[in-house]
């Protein structure tokens, strides 16, 4: 049996360093996913990690993929004129 450690919002946003309401509207999008015990939300251990840069699964690294990708479409010929400056 594996045992999860859960963390609610309050915790989160304590260790994050934002407001719990940050947490909260993020959660609410679908940014940080969460399951709802109750009235109160928790988040894995491991979902805590991605977001703190511990861990990246394949959604994250398909996220930076993305990113970077309209990085160069939008701004290619600025990045060329900086690699020759």
């Amino acid at each position: 049996m594996v045992h999860e450690k859960y963390l609610t919002i309050p915790e989160l946003a304590k260790l994050l360093g934002v407001s719990r309401i940050a947490v909260y509207k993020r959660v609410k999008k679908g940014q940080i996913p969460a399951t709802k015990i109750g009235r109160t939300y928790v988040i894995t251990d491991r979902t805590i990690a991605e977001i703190l840069g511990k861990e990246l699964t394949q959604r994250g690294k398909e996220r930076i993929d993305a990113a970077v990708r309209k990085t160069v479409q939008e701004y290619g010929d600025v990045l060329k004129q900086l690699a020759k400056g």
